[in-house]
């Protein structure tokens, strides 16, 4: 693993911007402009590095499949703050049927220098971003400034496979619906949404699409309806369960949710059992399955425990996006009260290239490893501000 620097493209903003990356600038709280795809720099992997993080990721999906299992065989839904009892019981029924549920992706955070197994930082298995980038304007910018190299990036074959090999499990006669939040105003949420209803069109599949706040409720019919009143029998969001479940239609979702029974009228995707995988609280669960594993970091629910004098430690809230709350504690610094519930895992600072702090987005789809998307934060917490580079295999 290597990065090295080059000199952009010219015109790369409008090359990038054609190809589906319509937010290539980040503005920072100063007012400022700078890109968030940067390719004034690029990672370079060996065959034998990317091989390697592919047995990492596949193992790592294998463990969390178990811990879900795990959580849901020994009722310890509340760990993850499932307490309501009916999301906790859609959430159980999910993943019993689960066999019955579309399910397209997911993406895994890694820590990787290069030299040492990769450690997992979270898993981002409901609404995880940054795929557009990946799957697009990095491979076809290698495909301009290294022809006859190659990538870790199936991302576009594998997600209209998954399309085609899951089609029988869709409501029939009736187009799926993608959606997106319209609270999104950067236009990642919309461009995700975007792409994977190409992705699914690809596949032979009819689709629509609307915004989360234009789906409304048929009251007479007991139904969800697009801005064409047309009942929704299949939709994926890219929109948090946990916000789903709590809005003010959250009732209707579980009343007349599809949960592969064939008795509900519409069908979610990413199924309701993903909450078992996009809780941070897994990474404890995992700690507590799998003590030791060289591709985990030590984590805990009930406080930081010896962490807190010997590694330091980070907090990260069960449920969160961009890096929000999360809070950086070194060793022997008094512990800071949280409200809110938290895991706790070790500090295990992101390696720095060229001063730069670099995360490895791994991504799984229909369970298999996919793809590398790579960002890079001046701090130790990827948020909002960071930059997405590029990478080729040599």
């Amino acid at each position: 693993m290597e990065r090295r620097t080059t000199t952009p493209r010219p015109g790369w903003q409008q090359t990038v911007e054609a190809q589906g990356l319509i937010y290539p600038l980040t503005r920072h709280p100063d007012g400022s402009l700078h890109p968030y795809w940067d390719e004034s720099a690029y990672y370079v992997f060996s065959l034998e590095e990317v091989e390697a993080l592919e047995d990492t990721v596949a193992e790592l999906h294998r463990m969390c499949l178990a811990a879900a299992d795990h959580i849901v065989a020994e009722d310890r839904l509340a760990d993850l703050g499932i307490t309501d009892a009916r999301v906790a019981a859609a959430v159980t029924e999910s993943w019993h049927r689960r066999a019955e549920l579309p399910s397209l992706y997911g993406r895994f955070d890694l820590r990787y220098d290069g030299t040492g197994p990769a450690k997992l930082l979270e898993y981002n298995a409901d609404t995880p971003t940054s795929l557009v980038e990946a799957a697009s304007p990095q491979w076809f910018w290698m495909e301009e400034r290294f022809p006859g190299a190659d990538q870790w990036n199936s991302l576009h074959e594998r997600l209209v496979e998954a399309w085609r090999a899951q089609a029988a499990l869709l409501p029939p006669g009736a187009p799926l619906h993608f959606a997106h939040s319209a609270a999104d105003e950067l236009g990642e949420d919309l461009m995700t949404v975007a792409y994977l209803k190409e992705t699914a069109e690809q596949a032979g599949l009819t689709t629509d699409w609307l915004a989360m706040e234009e789906i409304g409720w048929d009251s007479l019919s007991g139904r969800f309806v697009d801005n064409r009143l047309h009942f929704i029998r299949g939709i994926f969001k890219l929109y948090p369960w946990e916000w789903l479940t709590t809005d003010s239609f959250g009732p209707h979702v579980l009343d007349t949710l599809d949960n592969g029974g064939g008795t509900g009228s519409t069908l979610w995707i990413e199924p309701a059992w993903k909450m078992l995988l996009s809780n941070k609280a897994l990474l404890a669960i995992l700690w507590e399955l799998y003590p030791d594993h060289p591709h985990l970091l030590p984590a805990y629910l009930d406080g930081p425990r010896e962490l807190a004098t010997t590694t330091g430690y980070v907090a990260k809230p069960l449920l969160g996006r961009e890096g929000a709350g999360i809070t950086v504690h070194d060793p022997g610094t008094p512990p800071a009260p949280r409200e809110d519930p938290c895991c706790y895992q070790q500090l295990a600072p992101l390696p720095a290239f060229d001063g730069s702090h670099v995360v490895l987005g791994t991504w799984v789809v229909a369970g298999e490893p996919a793809g590398l998307g790579i960002r890079e934060s001046t701090g130790l917490i990827t948020d909002e501000y960071a930059r997405f580079l590029p990478h080729v295999i040599l």
